[in-house]
């Protein structure tokens, strides 16, 4: 498998195994089950908090467990990391509830980035289904911050219904850009709702961009990335330029445990991002 980048060095810990104490300053209800968290150091000691769009951070609560979650704030920003928490499991409901300047341990950043240096000067996709819009949105910061060094932009966002579409107010803006094309679809909607309604893939066609020099980044379900990727590949946009995220099972962010092996790789260690013809292979092998 072909990882992405080199990854900027994790926060400074006395142990690899211990989280930095980090506050929650600002808290954000997206939907009924997911919340964004802006977590800061509660005495600025911690050095800038560096990261590239793709990586993730375990988070810990006291008493409950950690989680590996994927940064989705802006990567211009170094005062804070930003954490979008869809309620799944224990610990991630014990997330979703924490409030205003709350205590939760941070490790990281870890992982490799998407390979953003990679895309400019060419045309970008970008394709996120689900709480895997959160890892992309980082992406989407940086290449609007530098809008000049990328060609088109397109932008698919995809949900099962209206209400669980991520950060609203931010896609209005986005959808009024002149040099961006962004299409939100839903799975199921009722009569109050005016846009699109179907699976990512159906919104391809009006994706506008130039196959061979045209970068694509893919965050969500599995059966959604492969289907996604077999249509850009239709559509010829080379194999070797179709990235996709995968965070299934991370569980101590080192590549120690083993719980997220993937073939011969470990997700944590050597992703999360992977070069979509590196892992589509072991996309179609069950169980593993």
């Amino acid at each position: 498998m072909t990882p992405a980048t080199a990854a900027p060095p994790p926060l400074p810990s006395p142990h690899p195994w211990a989280p930095v104490p980090f506050e929650v300053r600002e808290r954000a209800a997206e939907t009924v089950d997911t919340v964004t968290l802006s977590l800061a150091p509660p005495d600025g000691g911690v050095p800038p908090l560096a990261f590239r769009p793709g990586q993730f951070n375990m988070l810990y609560l006291y008493g409950i467990g950690e989680v590996a979650i994927s940064l989705s704030g802006d990567p211009g920003r170094a005062d804070r990391f930003v954490h979008t928490v869809r309620a799944a499991g224990k610990i991630t409901q014990a997330l979703q509830r924490v409030g205003l300047h709350a205590t939760v341990g941070v490790r990281g950043p870890y992982g490799g980035g998407w390979p953003v240096e990679a895309a400019r000067g060419q045309d970008v996709v970008l394709v996120g289904g689900g709480i895997g819009f959160a890892p992309l949105r980082p992406v989407l910061y940086e290449l609007l911050h530098h809008r000049d060094r990328y060609g088109r932009l397109e932008v698919i966002y995809g949900a099962r219904t209206p209400k669980d579409l991520l950060y609203y107010e931010e896609i209005q803006g986005w959808r009024a850009r002149p040099d961006l094309r962004f299409q939100s679809t839903v799975d199921t909607a009722g009569r109050e709702w005016h846009g699109d309604v179907g699976v990512v893939t159906t919104r391809l066609p009006e994706c506008r961009f130039d196959p061979p020099r045209t970068i694509a980044f893919l965050c969500g379900p599995e059966i959604m990335m492969k289907r996604t990727a077999e249509a850009l590949l239709a559509r010829g946009i080379p194999p070797d330029r179709i990235w996709v995220a995968l965070e299934r099972n991370m569980k101590c962010a080192l590549g120690i445990c083993g719980h997220c092996q993937f073939g011969p790789e470990f997700i944590c260690r050597d992703g999360p991002v992977f070069r979509y013809d590196t892992v589509d292979r072991f996309l179609s092998v069950r169980e593993l």
